[in-house]
């Protein structure tokens, strides 16, 4: 059966809107739209939507510059109100599954099970131990999800998949990146407010997280160090990337600020790591691999490769995308943030 014509990826983040729209073609994917409209501070708290119109107003402005045609749109949740475990279950078929899961769900969701919206995956059809399988059970509340789909719907789109960020890094690094069947990678996704970690071993998500700490602690750490505003404050953080093309002279107050949060930040990454290693019988990751606006900041993957002692490489989205030589610029400029919008419109309607 022919694939169904690919979603547009629309990744609601708490700095910027981000857009992503690719093709099939000939030997993979091709890029047809990607931009981004930055979002004020606070618009989205947690994943929790605090300004509607504003956000409705930065998807309007994207579909509009974009002349976007496609009205059928992927989105991703994450935060408090998404649950992600990896659990042993008995072996069962798919349709056993499908019947049986809101009971067993029970046991593992803290929430009232009629309050959540449920998807399971089998990621192992024999475990270790006899008679059981592993599976990966997502649960998101549904007044989450509602806030999500009404508000595309008001900005005059359809969302017809809803995906959840740590995975939809996992669909874009796979796109992307030939990792040996046995190799262990973690998958960390640091965004303007949280950090998605997915340790994915032998190819399926073995463990997730959520941390409360994003790229916008940098930004507030030079803002406290040197008395500046947020938007200076930024701008001296972007300063502060892995710039190739130019000898980047940082600040030594900036220097220290980032490097302090760089610290903080990978302890939080380490701890989630460890208590992996300790609770699963899969590998130990041997690469850890950085998405989001900070990946480039060379303080954090300096300070992880050191503590964590595994090579650390900023992912890039578009690796195995084609992109047109007028977009490779801009392309580049944004690249590590545009991880779960490309992961996003990779997505079909009913794909699973």
């Amino acid at each position: 059966m022919a694939r169904e014509k690919l979603c547009v990826g629309i990744d609601i983040g708490a700095s910027s809107v981000k857009l992503c729209q690719l093709k099939v073609s000939k030997g993979g994917q091709a890029l047809v739209n990607f931009g981004l409209v930055p979002l004020p501070s606070e618009a989205v708290v947690d994943g929790a939507l605090m300004n509607a119109p504003r956000i409705v107003e930065a998807i309007q402005e994207l579909v509009a510059a974009h002349k976007i045609k496609n009205k059928r749109v992927a989105i991703s949740v994450s935060g408090h109100s998404v649950i992600i475990k990896k659990i042993p279950l008995p072996q069962m078929t798919r349709d056993e599954l499908e019947e049986s899961i809101q009971w067993e769900a029970e046991q593992f969701i803290p929430f009232d099970i009629q309050d959540v919206n449920i998807d399971v995956q089998i990621v192992n059809p024999k475990s270790a131990q006899q008679g059981q399988m592993d599976v990966v059970l997502v649960a998101a509340k549904k007044d989450l999800v509602n806030e999500y789909t009404s508000l595309i719907a008001e900005a005059g789109l359809q969302a017809v998949v809803c995906d959840v960020d740590a995975f939809a890094i996992q669909n874009m690094f796979t796109t992307n990146y030939d990792v040996p069947p046995a190799e262990t990678v973690a998958l960390v996704n640091v965004g303007a407010s949280k950090t998605n970690i997915n340790i994915v071993a032998a190819g399926n998500p073995s463990f997730t997280r959520d941390l409360t700490i994003g790229g916008n602690a940098f930004t507030e750490e030079i803002q406290k160090q040197m008395n500046l505003s947020f938007d200076e404050a930024e701008a001296l953080k972007i300063g502060g990337k892995d710039n190739r093309d130019t000898d980047v002279v940082i600040p030594q107050d900036v220097e220290r600020a980032l490097q302090s949060v760089a610290e903080n930040l990978t302890s939080e990454v380490q701890r989630s790591i460890d208590f992996y290693s300790a609770t699963s019988a899969d590998p130990a990751p041997s690469q850890l691999y950085l998405v989001g606006g900070s990946a480039r900041l060379l303080a954090l993957s300096r300070s992880m490769e050191a503590r964590i002692g595994v090579p650390v490489h900023v992912a890039d989205p578009f690796r195995q995308i084609q992109v047109s030589p007028q977009d490779a610029d801009y392309v580049k400029a944004f690249g590590p943030t545009a991880g779960v919008a490309v992961g996003l419109a990779l997505r079909s309607e009913g794909d699973g």
